[in-house]
């Protein structure tokens, strides 16, 4: 791999401070050596926190990102210190999950992506809220997230 598709990067191999909000963390990407190749790369967020808008009060999720790249991979870094930022971000559930899909799906301009939040319960009912970007490619391994739905005391 050349040195240059690195070229640009500002996060990577330094300190780097969290981002105050989403809006203004840098997402950085870097050119998919493979592309043209379909597979399917997947990050797993299980900590993520944000706050509700409304009351202040944190809430939790278990975030999945599964993408089939085109000619672009997001770096992971900058992912982390993105997903990062919510941390002090009031939203609701589904602002959150879909805002993080749309902000990667133009940044990266995949051939397929999907993002599956699996929020924790706050008032005694637990969201779970998907997006994506159409129907997988037919020839793509898509496996389950692997994230239970909540059973509760079952």
């Amino acid at each position: 791999m050349s040195e240059s598709i690195y070229t640009g990067l500002e996060q990577l191999g330094g300190s780097s401070a969290i981002p105050a909000s989403p809006e203004v963390a840098e997402l950085e990407r870097v050119k998919n050596p493979h592309a043209g190749t379909l597979y399917l790369a997947r990050f797993t967020v299980p900590e993520f926190t944000s706050l509700c808008p409304v009351t202040g009060q944190p809430d939790f999720a278990h975030i999945v990102i599964d993408y089939a790249p085109g000619e672009w991979l997001v770096e992971s870094k900058s992912l982390k210190l993105y997903m990062t930022s919510f941390r002090n971000h009031g939203a609701f559930h589904e602002d959150c999950t879909v805002a993080i899909g749309k902000r990667l799906q133009d940044l990266l301009d995949p051939t397929w992506m999907r993002i599956c939040g699996y929020w924790y319960p706050r008032g005694g009912i637990p969201i779970d809220v998907f997006w994506q970007t159409g129907r997988p490619p037919e020839d793509l391994i898509v496996p389950d997230t692997g994230v239970p739905t909540y059973r509760g005391r079952g």
